[in-house]
């Protein structure tokens, strides 16, 4: 589902967020929170909410709301404990988030941790973030078809983490996607924290002469990182001739509901799938051996930590990362 480009994306600097009513049945015995970074992208934040409402769809008797660890009310404990209010005596909690990185692996850990504590008598578990199932490359798949895009050499653009891991699930993804396309050639970039940067993949790919390459985006919603990243691609291709076919970002693709189904009830039955092989929590880095077995809810920064707990900031956007392990 191509998603429309966005110009001059609008962000939440003064107003306060729209007041959402309750999704779902006014009370249910079973709840699912997912759980978003947060943004102070008001577009982001709309499509967040816009994925929650078509999963409260596919479950009519189960609550379904969404929460966020910083930047975007509301907080995602606090949404917990009204969840809770409205009779839930089961919470699955799932990060709404592409990959294993920090906020899956610590902060959203972190939440489960802290709703026990303050709900003992509740039922809350974890589970497992979208991750690189076939259905989000088939997602990929269907948009780069739709811009026109499939069979040409391709670039996946990538959020980019501190977790080798995590940046590691990105080529992977990015592979299996330029398989199901038949792209030929793939180049991966990332808008931040590691290499290559976005512009240093696009420069590579116009030495290697190609002409006209496909570029698709694995990010779940809109926001600053995705904006910058265009302008940069504008600019590329300005200075080199390079023509690029631009098929967007997830989105709130239907087909995303068929991935957070499967999470929740794989969460139902005590089976999260988050990777722990290779995850630098486990396995000591070169040069990140302080995170092994580094504790639940410390690896991000402090304004996560507080937003859990009900508070509001406003900052700019960032990329931080750190993490533990899921909370079983």
């Amino acid at each position: 589902m191509l998603v429309e480009q966005q110009v001059s994306i609008p962000l939440r600097l003064t107003a306060k967020p729209v007041a959402r009513p309750p999704r779902g049945p006014e009370t249910a015995a079973e709840g699912l929170l997912l759980v978003g970074h947060g943004s102070r992208c008001m577009i982001s934040a709309a499509q967040m909410h816009q994925i929650g409402y078509q999963v409260a769809e596919a479950f009519p008797d189960v609550i379904v709301e969404v929460g966020f660890l910083e930047m975007t009310d509301p907080p995602a404990g606090q949404v917990l404990d009204e969840m809770v209010s409205r009779g839930c005596r089961r919470v699955v909690v799932l990060p709404l988030m592409l990959l294993g990185a920090s906020h899956a692996k610590s902060d959203v850990p972190a939440i489960v941790l802290e709703a026990r504590l303050r709900h003992p008598d509740i039922d809350i578990l974890f589970g497992s973030p979208l991750g690189v199932l076939p259905e989000m490359v088939e997602i990929g798949a269907n948009n780069l078809r739709d811009a026109g895009g499939a069979g040409l050499p391709l670039v996946v653009i990538a959020r980019g983490t501190s977790d080798p891991d995590a940046n590691a699930e990105a080529t992977k993804a990015a592979r299996m996607l330029a398989e199901w396309v038949d792209s030929g050639f793939l180049e991966v970039g990332f808008t931040g924290m590691t290499w290559p940067r976005t512009p240093e993949a696009l420069d590579a790919v116009h030495r290697l002469g190609h002409e006209r390459v496909a570029l698709f985006f694995w990010f779940l919603c809109n926001g600053k990182l995705i904006e910058r990243a265009r302008q940069e691609i504008e600019e590329f291709s300005q200075r080199t001739g390079v023509k690029v076919v631009d098929a967007g970002y997830f989105g709130p693709d239907p087909q995303l509901t068929k991935v957070i189904t499967q999470r929740y009830h794989e969460a139902l039955g005590g089976q999260p799938t988050v990777n722990c092989d290779t995850c630098a929590y486990r396995a000591p880095f070169p040069g990140m051996e302080e995170k092994a077995g580094q504790p639940v809810g410390v690896g991000h920064s402090h304004l996560a930590a507080e937003h859990r707990h009900g508070h509001s900031h406003d900052h700019d956007d960032h990329s931080h990362d750190g993490h533990s392990h899921d909370p079983h």
